[in-house]
């Protein structure tokens, strides 16, 4: 494994950057999140002419054609910069299953869109208790007509009240186990019947609860087969994992050095803070959690741009960015003092970020139960 960056990804990376310092500073990231939307289309408007969520998409469809390896050098560059916006759900949760199920008629439909920013999309799959578990779909799709009619209700549904349209997890029938009967649909999340929530959440990354009230889908927008939806939802869970571990890595990268400059500005006792011997040895702790987290959630990056097998090595990512994440926002705070808790620092901002980061796609239990079950404990 290669973990260093390509030419024409370092080109990538230093673009999004200088992209994201110039679009995205603090100040604004405030703004949007506090906003009544979440979404800043002017932002959005420059990452579609960019091609960023076009990245992947295949050439056949006004994309780029690039891989996952590259589509996680933009990820991490917006996770230093914590940049709130539907990016991660029209992309992780949009176009990756329309590229890998849809037909040939929905990939001409919606892929070019996509790509040049026309649409927003996210998943509705998570309901009551909000676990990335088949036996918790309730919401059910009857066949009616021409068509299929929904009803039921989802939650933590990522900016869902920006979503042109949505992909919904829906049982179609009751199968031998829980995993059976499972189907997509994509569904104009103007239709009749949907209605969405803002939830309120630690993050304010304006996740939301959709109901669905016989809410009638044509039978074309049906995405893959009939009863046979989870396998897809499981691979938008397990790359949405490992994305989702990129774009904490990020805000890792940016906290370690973030603080470090804080502390050399401070001063106590007449000498900056960060030449007391307690203190150094935190921060490079800190260093060497992010650095020991880059190396495991890389191995899963590329090995999943190659197409080889890496469920362990994607539980493992997840589980130990989720813990280092928190602690490094966490330790942050300490560091920044009184100031640490004042909302115009940017330690809260991060801390808040990784609670919210901590349970997508699966919590840090969920992750280590599925390397149990890797390493043969289950």
């Amino acid at each position: 494994m290669d973990t260093t960056f390509t030419e024409e990804q370092e080109m990538l990376r230093k673009s999004a950057a200088d992209y994201l310092a110039k679009e995205m500073p603090e100040i604004k990231v405030r703004e949007i999140e506090e906003s009544e939307s979440g979404l800043d289309v002017g932002f959005w408007k420059g990452m579609g002419e960019l091609g960023w969520m076009g990245l992947v998409i295949p050439e056949d469809y006004d994309g780029m054609g690039m891989t996952f390896q590259d589509l996680s050098v933009i990820l991490e560059e917006m996770g230093k910069n914590i940049a709130p916006g539907p990016f991660f759900c029209t992309v992780m949760e949009g176009s990756y299953p329309i590229m890998e199920v849809g037909s040939e008629e929905q990939k001409r439909e919606f892929l070019p869109k996509i790509a040049c920013g026309e649409l927003v999309m996210s998943m509705a799959l998570l309901e009551g208790d909000g676990i990335y578990e088949a036996s918790d779909m309730k919401v059910k799709a009857e066949a009616k007509g021409e068509g299929y009619v929904i009803n039921g209700t989802k939650v933590f549904v990522e900016q869902a009240n920006n979503a042109d349209y949505l992909i919904c997890a829906a049982r179609t029938s009751e199968g031998a186990t829980a995993e059976e009967g499972i189907t997509l649909f994509i569904v104009d999340a103007k239709t009749a019947g949907l209605s969405v929530e803002v939830m309120p959440t630690i993050g304010m990354e304006k996740l939301c609860e959709v109901t669905f009230r016989d809410v009638a889908v044509p039978k074309e927008k049906l995405l893959g087969k009939l009863d046979d939806g989870w396998s897809v939802v499981k691979e938008v869970v397990e790359r949405g994992a490992i994305a989702k571990a990129v774009e904490s890595l990020g805000a890792m990268e940016a906290i370690v050095p973030t603080t470090v400059d804080y502390l050399k500005q401070r001063v106590q006792y007449d000498q900056p803070c960060a030449q007391y011997q307690a203190l150094q040895h935190i921060l490079a702790d800190m260093f060497i959690v992010m650095t020991a987290s880059r190396y495991l959630v890389y191995e899963a990056v590329w090995m999943k741009s190659e197409g080889l097998a890496c469920s362990k090595e994607i539980a493992m990512a997840k589980s130990q960015v989720n813990q280092a994440y928190k602690e490094l926002s966490r330790l942050m705070i300490r560091m920044y003092g009184g100031n640490g808790t004042n909302r115009e620092f940017k330690p809260g901002l991060y801390y808040r970020r990784a609670k919210a980061a901590d349970v997508r796609y699966g919590a840090t239990g969920f992750h280590r139960e599925l390397v149990a079950r890797e390493i043969g404990l289950a």
